[in-house]
């Protein structure tokens, strides 16, 4: 694909990006094997484990976990109230979309109260391990310490494309928007109204500016990452798109990472 090539014109020193459709990986271009700081695009990672989770009785979605009053649903969603980094409470359960690191790792330590298994073995062992992912590991926080090489993470998008893990119903709740009409802010791109979330992922919506292109449909889902990284999935056209650098996000990621993603769609077709 000539829109992947673009990712030689990005002011990063490495790169590697990949497009891949319930079909299989469409393209790559850059060294698929190398191994990079995922940042935030840890979390739909651990929101998938922490989903299958819940598919296996395990926990569930509306179970009490976090703050008082707030539960599994909210931590997934942003909603929960606690600050970015840490467990302060800033509002109510369900009130404000916060976007919160700390939440997650708050997810983590949940299921491992209560199946038992250290999390980064659980997510190794329910996402990780089934999809082929052999390079991806969990070396800290579950809100950013994810690590792995673009092969591993377009297996990851090519699940959620055609779902194996988890059954197609729980991935449409996970891509649709929980607690919809809150407003809240988008890290690196400013308030929106609203803020929409599904479960552990970012849902485009109607938000303006984005990371991702003007012709993503509304229903993208998807994450980025403060590491220069991204992976969005487009289901009204099936295709997915994973950029992994080693350049922090900043104005230039702004500047071209919705280029990509419009060449990459007029691509496809």
């Amino acid at each position: 694909m000539q829109a992947l090539e673009q990712i030689r014109q990005w002011p990063v020193r490495h790169a590697a990006a990949g497009v891949v459709t319930a079909q299989g990986i469409v393209a790559t271009e850059g060294d698929d094997a190398r191994v990079y700081a995922l940042a935030s695009v840890t979390k739909p990672l651990v929101a998938y484990a922490v989903l299958i989770a819940v598919e296996e009785g395990a926990i569930e979605l509306d179970q009490p976990a976090g703050p008082p009053g707030s539960t599994v649903r909210h931590l997934l969603a942003h909603t929960s109230g606690l600050a970015f980094d840490t467990n302060v409470i800033l509002a109510e359960p369900g009130s404000k979309r916060i976007y919160s690191s700390s939440g997650f790792e708050v997810l983590a330590q949940f299921v491992t109260d209560q199946t038992g298994i250290p999390f980064p073995d659980y997510l190794r062992e329910a996402v990780f391990e089934p999809l082929g992912m052999k390079s991806a590991v969990l070396a800290g926080s579950a809100g950013h310490a994810g690590r792995a090489a673009l092969s591993d993470m377009l297996a990851f998008a090519g699940e959620l494309v055609n779902p194996a893990l988890v059954t197609p119903e729980t991935l449409d709740a996970a891509r649709s928007v929980q607690f919809p009409g809150i407003n809240g802010v988008l890290p690196g791109f400013g308030s929106q109204r609203p803020n929409d979330w599904g479960l552990g992922f970012e849902i485009r919506d109607r938000k303006t500016p984005h990371w991702t292109g003007a012709a993503n449909s509304p229903a993208t889902f998807g994450h980025f990452g403060q590491s220069g990284t991204f992976l969005w999935v487009d289901p009204i056209i099936g295709v997915a798109a994973v950029a992994l650098t080693d350049e922090n996000f900043g104005d230039w990621a702004r500047a071209v990472w919705p280029t990509f993603s419009d060449a990459v769609l007029a691509e496809i077709g």
